[in-house]
């Protein structure tokens, strides 16, 4: 029985994880990246094993559907290697790293600054865990194929999980000519795997579950705090979506799951396309502090109405902390009578009915 194998059932039989058989035809795959790992006892080594067998597929692409498992089976692959050598990130952030690293780099007329910051990321690091593969920057997608070819041929594993289909990657982004290459060295030199789990084990997870709270006090901030902490564990990192140039950052975020303040994303001046792409990016967001609405917070209350459209229309799960009901948080000002309907989309995103629809 392999590492990851038999870590997966020793959890399965604590009572940690419920038994899973799209799971379990993943952890075959993970067993071989471990045991791959363990027979490689330097960095350097490893390095010259792969330029000698090409064939070697040096890492795994798991993909499938929101929920499914794809972050807990690498987490537990991370958590068997472990080590200095062994990391686990997510890729925002790790291409944010990349980028400013870029940035510095060029500062020193280097001809080819990707080169030096591929090397000096890759230097004792054996395995690299990326979670929630997602291009949408075309930035990243640029740089992203020539950089994991550096880093590959450095010896590093790479495994990386994903809501989409290698070939889905980046679809219909700007000049995606350029970044096809990058899908043929994902299939050639890693193993993809799709995940395909019947169940969201996120959504389970808040079945039966109250979502919102109100008002917003300690209480409220305890209840939170303690579904914030099944859903992150000490895993959470900022998210930075990339909207026609600009960025938008997320407090907090990991697995699909997101938490923000209120003013973090309607007190700043976003518009219906960064609320599409924060839908796109999560799965459940958990926002804390929806005040009262009124003539003296209009464009707050704007940028909340169009934020609840795009959860809405998306699917995504909203747990919320707020001053009062629904349909007590408009209490005058223009705009009182539409927010009717919000305020009945919040009622609904509440519904045991809503999340299995």
């Amino acid at each position: 029985m392999g590492q990851v194998t038999e870590a997966y059932q020793t959890r399965v039989a604590s009572g940690d994880f419920d038994a899973d058989p799209a799971q379990a035809t993943v952890l075959p795959e993970l067993d071989r990246v471990a045991e791959a790992m363990k027979s490689a006892p330097s960095r350097n080594v490893f390095g010259r094993v792969l330029k000698r067998t090409p064939a070697f597929t040096a890492g795994v692409y798991l993909w499938g559907g929101v929920g499914r498992g794809k972050s807990m089976l690498m987490d537990l692959l991370h958590e068997v290697v472990g080590g200095e050598q062994s990391r686990r990130v997510h890729f925002h952030a790790f291409m944010q790293e990349v980028q400013g690293r870029l940035h510095e780099t060029r500062k020193t007329q280097v001809d080819d600054a990707l080169i030096p910051v591929a090397a000096e990321m890759s230097d004792g690091l054996r395995l690299l865990c990326l979670d929630e593969m997602q291009i949408s920057d075309i930035a990243d997608a640029m740089i992203v194929g020539r950089f994991f070819e550096q880093m590959l041929d450095a010896g590093v594993v790479v495994v990386t999980t994903s809501n989409l289909t290698p070939d889905d990657l980046y679809k219909d982004g700007l000049n995606r000519a350029l970044f096809l290459p990058f899908i043929d060295l994902i299939k050639v030199r890693l193993s993809v795997i799709e995940l395909a789990s019947p169940r969201d084990y996120r959504q389970d997870r808040l079945e039966g579950e109250q979502v919102y709270f109100h008002p917003a006090d300690a209480s409220a901030r305890a209840a939170v705090a303690r579904l914030r902490d099944d859903f992150f564990g000490s895993r959470a990192g900022p998210l930075v979506l990339s909207v026609k140039g600009r960025k938008i950052e997320i407090p907090e975020f990991a697995n699909g799951v997101a938490r923000a303040r209120f003013p973090d994303l309607c007190g700043l001046p976003l518009g219906p396309a960064d609320y599409l792409a924060i839908a796109d990016a999560v799965r459940v967001l958990i926002l804390e502090e929806i005040p009262y609405f009124s003539s003296e917070n209009a464009n707050e209350t704007r940028r909340f109405v169009t934020l609840i459209d795009a959860l809405y229309e998306a699917r995504v799960r909203l747990i919320a902390t707020a001053a009062n009901t629904p349909e007590r948080l408009q209490i005058e000002g223009i705009g009182a009578f539409e927010f009717e309907r919000t305020a009945s989309r919040l009622r609904e995103m509440q519904s045991a009915e809503w999340c299995r629809a």
